[in-house]
C-alpha cells in the first residue's frame, strides 16, 4: 500500500504562481512513474503531467494544457514529485491530484486526496 500526501494547493490570481508537492511512502518507488491529474465537479480526471521511469532515469511527459507552464519534477529517492505551475489561468481551477503507477505484471495505481487550486480573475 502507498500512502500520499499532497500539499500546496490555494488561491491565486490569474498569470500567478503555486507548487503542488506529492510525497509518498509505503513501497519502494523509484522505478515507478508518479504524477498529476486534475478533475473539475462533474467532469472525467484528466492528466496533466507525468515522471515516467525508465532506466536512464525519469522523462517528463505533459498534457498540451500543461506545456510550457507547468514544470514536474521528482527527487532523487523518487519518493516525491512537484509540479510547478506558472502564469496560471482561471480555467487551471479544479482539484488536483497525485497518481502513483506501478506498471509491470500486476499494475497498481494509488491516488493521493487531492488538493484544491483555485486561479481568480
Amino acid at each position: 500500500q502507498v500512502q500520499m500526501v499532497e500539499s500546496g494547493g490555494g488561491v491565486v490570481q490569474a498569470g500567478g504562481s503555486l507548487r503542488l508537492s506529492c510525497v509518498a511512502s509505503g513501497r519502494t518507488l523509484i522505478n515507478v512513474d508518479m504524477g498529476w491529474y486534475r478533475q473539475a465537479p462533474g467532469k472525467e480526471r484528466v492528466f496533466v503531467a507525468m515522471t515516467r521511469w525508465s532506466l536512464r532515469g525519469y522523462n517528463s511527459e505533459y498534457a498540451h494544457s500543461a506545456k510550457d507552464r507547468f514544470t514536474i519534477s521528482r527527487d532523487n529517492a523518487g519518493n516525491a514529485t512537484y509540479l510547478e505551475m506558472n502564469s496560471l489561468k482561471t480555467e487551471d481551477t479544479t482539484i488536483y491530484y497525485c497518481n502513483v503507477n506501478v506498471t509491470g505484471p500486476v499494475p497498481v495505481e494509488y491516488w493521493g486526496q487531492g488538493t484544491q487550486v483555485t486561479v481568480s480573475s
